[in-house]
């Protein structure tokens, strides 16, 4: 049968093999990029140093967010939903989302298909935003009844 519990496991193992495929990825990026570039009809040569830039620089929050999707979803697993600490992950997760989305906006000089990836991020960035509001709203609630009773 399947729980909460299965589901917060489920994640935690998906936020793990997400951090497996970014750490692939950060180790196979010099064969990557060739891969796109011999891969791509447009004429991307001269920009390899550029990609390694949007991939390493891209790498930094992509840690930031994982490690923060982890530690929520320890919360969850421990039944501490509305927690200050769970609005500090949500912060961070937004913060991540923001800054690769500029990552890959000033990425998009050079190539153009990262604006679909900006764009995606910025938005999620917003959703866990308006979330991260919520929550930080409820902790401030509970909170409150915690010092009623």
């Amino acid at each position: 049968m399947w729980s909460d519990r299965s589901s917060v496991v489920l994640s935690q193992a998906c936020v793990i093999a997400f951090a497996a495929i970014l750490l692939l990825v950060m180790i196979f990026a010099p064969a990557l990029v060739s891969w796109l570039l011999d891969f791509s009809r447009a004429d991307l040569r001269g920009t390899e140093s550029y990609f390694f830039l949007t991939i390493y620089g891209g790498s930094m929050p992509a840690v930031l967010l994982l490690y923060s999707l982890f530690g929520l979803l320890r919360g969850l697993a421990a039944e501490e939903v509305f927690r200050q600490k769970n609005v500090e992950h949500l912060r961070r997760i937004s913060w991540s989302c923001f800054s690769g989305s500029a990552i890959c906006l000033l990425s998009t000089f050079y190539y153009m298909p990262w604006l679909a990836v900006a764009v995606a991020a910025g938005f999620m960035g917003l959703i866990v935003r308006v979330l991260k509001n919520v929550v930080e709203r409820a902790v401030a609630l509970q909170d409150e009844v915690d010092c009623t009773v």
